[in-house]
């Protein structure tokens, strides 16, 4: 039997629909979206969040969640808007991160469960990164690129790894960014301490976006702009942010948006195990992380973030003044288009699966559709 789903409007990356009537069939796939002003409903629609760079959630780790575990994890991340996400790794020990990818593999062919975000591919974060700019990344496990290596993670994951993120001006890395791109991964640029000649010949070799701008880089100056400034500067790079107003200072979130425009901003949360819980001692990979008053610190330095991807698009609401339909973009087509798949997981059409996010007349998120269910609700915030 069909069911419908009314709203005052829907935000598609293509615009704004006002009014739409939306049939859902039995299948829970979108069968006619229409416009009828006589529906006098308050929601607004749009597509659900496409997370491309989380490490964990609800107290559990992606680097050694076991299934049962990690569908926690995609519950979670379902209750917070979230409907696809690329699981992501941090460095570690060669063993354990082959021994990662093959579990998330495993996960991203399960088949979906109802309530439940979907893993659809592997985010590779570590270990071909700068030792300069590692962040919270164990210096004893960060390698120089090996393509020899990166094909036994890729075969490992079955071809599920999506996006790798890389330091360009390590030995080795245009080449293995010119290899990863010829099987269809996309690069990223990150935890790097590159110069804009070092960023600009990723660029060339098939870099397509850049990992947690501003975060991990060498910082942006005038005479010697470095990466950063090639991050804002090149029209065809997307470029992600962690928005939780920690990790990058609003104004930086502002001059950001205004550099990258609505078409090649990415948001992502960089979350980690201790988001959505209690303040304490939680885990990142192989190291541990203390958490309170919203930061998550390792040795000094941040560690992820708790963010989540409802309070991501907030925030860029509220630091930037875009409107929702703006923010809801950078956190599904966006990343969708980033991959290529902006057809088929993040622009509502006949035939899609009936996944949408409905938010209140004030913009606030209240539930969340999966297949044509309304099945959860966003927890208050």
């Amino acid at each position: 039997m069909s069911t419908t789903l009314t709203a005052r409007a829907l935000h598609t990356a293509q615009g704004t629909i006002d009014h739409p009537v939306i049939v859902v069939d039995d299948a829970g796939l979108i069968a006619s979206i229409e416009s009828d002003p006589v529906n006098q409903s308050d929601d607004i629609l749009t597509s659900t969040f496409f997370d491309i760079h989380t490490h964990g959630a609800a107290s559990y780790d992606i680097m050694h969640a076991s299934p049962r575990e990690l569908r926690e994890v995609n519950r979670f991340l379902a209750s917070r808007g979230v409907g696809h996400y690329l699981p992501t790794t941090v460095t570690a020990p060669v063993d354990q991160t082959l021994y990662s990818i093959e579990a998330l593999a495993d996960a991203i062919e399960a088949p979906a469960t109802a309530g439940e975000a979907r893993p659809i591919g592997i985010h590779l974060e570590g270990p071909f990164i700068s030792h300069a700019k590692r962040g919270v990344h164990p210096p004893a496990n960060i390698l120089r690129p090996d393509i020899a290596l990166f094909d036994r993670f890729y075969q490992t994951g079955r071809g599920h790894i999506r996006l790798m993120t890389i330091a360009p001006e390590i030995p080795g890395a245009l080449e293995l960014i010119e290899h990863a791109t010829s099987l269809g991964v996309k690069i990223s640029i990150g935890h790097t301490n590159a110069t804009c000649e070092e960023a600009n010949a990723a660029i060339a070799a098939g870099a397509a976006s850049a990992t947690h701008t501003f975060n991990a880089m060498r910082p942006l100056d005038h005479r010697d702009p470095g990466v950063i400034a090639t991050v804002l500067d090149d029209d065809h790079l997307f470029a992600e942010l962690i928005c939780d107003g920690i990790h990058v200072a609003p104004e930086m979130v502002r001059l950001w948006l205004k550099a990258k425009g609505a078409d090649k901003s990415i948001l992502v949360t960089d979350s980690m195990s201790a988001t959505g819980m209690p303040d304490g001692t939680y885990t990142l990979g192989t190291f541990q992380v203390e958490v309170a008053n919203g930061r998550a610190i390792s040795n000094g330095a941040l560690a992820g973030s708790v963010l989540t991807m409802d309070r991501a698009v907030a925030n860029l609401q509220r630091f930037t003044g875009s409107p929702l339909g703006t923010a809801v973009r950078l956190a599904s087509h966006n990343p969708a288009k980033l991959l290529g798949l902006e057809d088929t997981i993040a622009n509502p059409l006949p035939g899609q699966p009936a996944n949408f996010n409905v938010f209140d007349a004030a913009g606030n998120l209240q539930s969340i559709i999966l297949q044509g269910n309304r099945i959860l609700v966003a927890p208050p915030q």
